[in-house]
C-alpha cells in the first residue's frame, strides 16, 4: 500500500487526460462536419483527430484504466464500503462505449463528411460531462 497514493495520483492524472481527449474529440468533428467543403482545412482536422485518438486518447484511456485495476487489486475492500464503486464502475463502462464510438466516427467521417448534423455532435459532446461528473460524485460523496 506504499505506491497507493502514487498510483492513484497517476490514476487521476490518467482520468484528466483521457477526460480532456472524451471532450475535445467531438469538437473537432464538429469543426470537421461545418467546413466539410474546405479540403485544405478538413485535411488538417483529419490529422489533429488521428493524432488526438491514437496519441492521447487511446493511452490515457488505457492508464486509466490499467492503474485503476491496480488500485483495485490493492483494496478489495473498497466493494465493501458501499455501492458508490458499482456505481462508478457502471458508469465507466458508458465511457468506454462513449470512447469506442469516437473512434468509430473518426474512421466513418474521413469518407463521410456528411455523417451526423454538427449539432448532433454537439450534444453528443455533452454524454463525457455527464458521466464525468456522476463519477467524481460517487468517488468524493460516495451517496451509496
Amino acid at each position: 500500500m506504499a505506491y497507493y497514493t502514487w498510483i492513484l495520483a497517476f490514476h487521476v492524472m490518467s482520468f484528466v487526460s483521457w477526460m480532456a481527449f472524451l471532450f475535445y474529440m467531438p469538437r473537432l468533428f464538429i469543426y470537421h462536419r461545418e467546413n466539410a467543403n474546405v479540403e485544405a482545412f478538413t485535411d488538417v482536422v483529419k490529422i489533429q483527430e488521428y493524432k488526438l485518438h491514437k496519441i492521447i486518447g487511446v493511452p490515457a484511456m488505457w492508464a486509466t484504466l490499467l492503474s485503476g485495476i491496480v488500485m483495485l487489486y490493492l483494496n478489495t475492500g473498497i466493494f465493501e464500503s458501499g455501492g458508490w464503486m458499482y456505481a462508478k464502475l457502471f458508469a465507466l463502462s458508458f465511457l468506454l462505449a462513449y470512447h469506442i464510438s469516437l473512434g468509430k466516427i473518426r474512421i466513418i467521417m474521413i469518407d463521410n463528411f456528411e455523417y451526423k448534423s454538427s449539432k448532433w455532435f454537439r450534444i453528443y459532446n455533452e454524454i463525457p460531462t455527464l458521466l464525468m461528473m456522476f463519477i467524481v460524485i460517487m468517488v468524493v460523496v460516495k451517496p451509496f
